[in-house]
């Protein structure tokens, strides 16, 4: 009876201690989501873990008798079920290390979106199709991911713009400055950026770089800066340079004097 109420206490503990906690005690410090999450999932674990040793005490089982059959269960799960471990062991260093936390926008592989859940197994992103994608949390300590938010959420913005070689670049430089000026999603500090990056044989090469506040301005700020500048180049009869292709035909040539073909 005792090791079922034990075992009972432990249940309710796990599902109930977290929600406890935050209430209680994490509301009332200044913590991160993550950091709060961290704390809450290593309290559960040890509840669980504490509650199935006094459980089994409480049954009479004798772990020290059981040793070796602990440890060739433990090998065979090892092999068994080694990236399930994986998976478990890294949940638990990205909960401490914290490369990741809730709400951070993150990139992996092919795929970005917003962090919604860190559980021991996976982690949880919603794309910007609202999908719900589940990572194996490996992946976020054995491979190289982007963290949009890690420490600055600000993010830069590049728009590479060619026009005709005739342009004056004094004026294409002015008016890029002043498109990025009157966009209200472009931040003042860090200023925004122009550069006369090249000449070809048809076109002057231009780069405008702004400041964004966060990863969800990008493309907002990216339609409206497009806007901007194609308004103010066809006011000022600037024109996009657009790809050269040169062609040389090659026929037979009729000479009249011997009628012959050349």
């Amino acid at each position: 009876m005792l090791a079922i109420l034990a075992f009972g206490l432990t249940a309710i503990l796990a599902r109930d201690l977290p929600g406890a906690m935050e209430l209680l005690i994490l509301q009332h410090l200044n913590l991160s989501p993550g950091t709060g999450y961290a704390i809450t999932s290593v309290t559960r674990y040890l509840a669980i873990f504490i509650g199935i040793i006094v459980g089994s005490a409480l049954i009479g089982f004798d772990w020290s008798k059981m040793q070796w059959l602990v440890a060739a269960l433990g090998v065979g799960i090892g092999f068994g079920m080694q990236e399930i471990f994986a998976n478990f062991i890294s949940g638990l260093i990205i909960l401490f290390e914290k490369p990741i936390r809730i709400g951070d926008t993150v990139t992996i592989r092919d795929l970005t979106g917003v962090v919604a859940k860190i559980k021991t197994r996976a982690t949880t992103i919603v794309d910007w199709d609202r999908k719900e994608v589940i990572v194996p949390n490996k992946a976020f300590v054995t491979e190289q991911f982007i963290n949009w938010s890690l420490s600055d959420a600000i993010t830069r913005v590049k728009l590479s713009i060619n026009v005709k070689f005739k342009a004056d670049p004094e004026l294409v430089t002015q008016l890029l400055f002043e498109a990025a000026e009157e966009c209200e999603l472009v931040l003042d500090n860090p200023a925004p950026e122009v550069f006369f990056l090249g000449l070809t044989a048809n076109c002057q090469q231009f780069e405008l770089r702004a400041y964004a506040a966060e990863t969800g301005h990008r493309l907002s700020l990216t339609h409206d800066l497009h806007c901007r500048i194609k308004n103010k180049f066809m006011k000022h009869h600037i024109d996009i340079a657009s790809p050269q292709l040169e062609v040389t035909m090659k026929g037979q040539q009729y000479h009249p004097a011997s009628g012959n073909k050349a």
